[in-house]
């Protein structure tokens, strides 16, 4: 991880301010959020490409580098070397609290709001709710040209959306007084 820097410097390099990488603008909103909420549908079994592709970039706040003249730039011997006198593996987004609502019209919700879940749970950060979130099924099985109809009609999932993102702001707020009681068991979370 010593030569994964925090932001990340792969690709457009985000440190010199290079654009048009559009993680440019998503790295610094992640270190300003206190709560983050994942509102996603689920395509064939998995995460939209787009969110698949940020969750890839995120990597690197998951024990990356915050120093890139440690490695002077990206040199493995000397990253090697960091990470053999025992690398710390700091988890630059921990504490922040999440939730996930993770919506589809056949199969898979339920199995990627589990792996949102495992994913930011790993780099320590506080589910609001239990399970991280919730899932649910909008127009299950019918015809793909009027699931947008569905969708509006569904005035019940819609309240699930809104009582989830209040259930954020609400742990939010108690995790900035200290007071967030710990949903996941410590043997859950990797050491």
């Amino acid at each position: 991880m010593p030569l994964c820097h925090w932001p990340c410097s792969c690709y457009p390099n985000y440190a010199m301010g290079q654009a048009p990488d559009w993680m440019n603008e998503i790295y610094p909103r992640w270190v300003a959020a206190d709560g983050v909420m994942i509102l996603t549908p689920v395509y064939w079994y998995q995460a939209p490409s787009v969110l698949k592709l940020m969750i890839d970039r995120l990597v690197c706040a998951d024990g990356g580098n915050p120093d890139p003249t440690t490695t002077h730039g990206k040199k493995p011997e000397e990253a090697k070397a960091l990470e053999l006198q025992g690398w710390s593996y700091p988890r630059h987004l921990a504490g922040r609290v999440f939730a996930v609502f993770v919506h589809g019209d056949t199969v898979g919700a339920e199995t990627l709001r589990r792996s949102l879940h495992d994913w930011l749970t790993d780099m320590r950060l506080r589910p609001a709710v239990l399970q991280g979130g919730d899932d649910r099924y909008i127009g299950y099985y019918e015809p793909y040209a009027t699931s947008h109809d569905a969708l509006d009609k569904d005035t019940a999932v819609q309240q699930e959306v809104r009582a989830t993102a209040t259930a954020l702001v609400a742990a939010v707020a108690l995790a900035r007084a200290g007071k967030l009681p710990d949903l996941e068991p410590d043997d859950a979370r990797r050491k």
